[in-house]
């Protein structure tokens, strides 16, 4: 199974669960190992909250998720820093040549990509140029977050 493809996303569950919080219902979410690529028998109980954040590269392929988003982000990253950053995470945290992380770079990621993230740009609401690096976009988001959540 390629797990950075959309298939390998149990859709009906995170729409379920996405759906049951904005509802107001704590939910258990799943946990996944990304050395095993498989899902865990841990769960993590979440608490309903006034903002919920769906993180996560494919969130805005499901139309059914994307109805359920009021605001939908972003964060545009130039290839060579994704490159650099699966290099980092992959040889760091997995234990995988930069020869192996390369390769899968070339065959799998930025061919998966091409192919589902870049058409998502044009459901996007707000598009955060530069990554993280990006402090007015950001400054303009944590404002949008901060008017939704009730003062105590």
């Amino acid at each position: 199974m390629n797990f950075d493809h959309p298939d390998a996303f149990d859709w009906k569950l995170l729409h379920k669960q996405v759906h049951e919080l904005r509802e107001g219902h704590a939910i258990e979410q799943p946990t996944y190992s990304y050395l095993k690529c498989n899902r865990l028998p841990e769960i993590i109980r979440v608490e309903p909250k006034p903002v919920i954040i769906i993180e996560g590269i494919m969130t805005l392929l499901n139309k059914k998720l994307r109805d359920l988003m009021d605001l939908k982000i972003l964060v545009d990253c130039d290839p060579d820093e994704r490159l650099i950053r699966n290099i980092q995470r992959d040889t760091i945290g997995r234990g995988r040549k930069v020869s192996m992380v390369v390769d899968r770079y070339l065959e799998v990621l930025n061919p998966m990509h091409e192919q589902f993230i870049e058409p998502t740009k044009r459901y996007v609401d707000l598009i955060i140029p530069q990554g993280g690096e990006n402090i007015k976009v950001i400054g303009i988001l944590c404002k949008y977050i901060k008017d939704l959540v009730p003062m105590e």
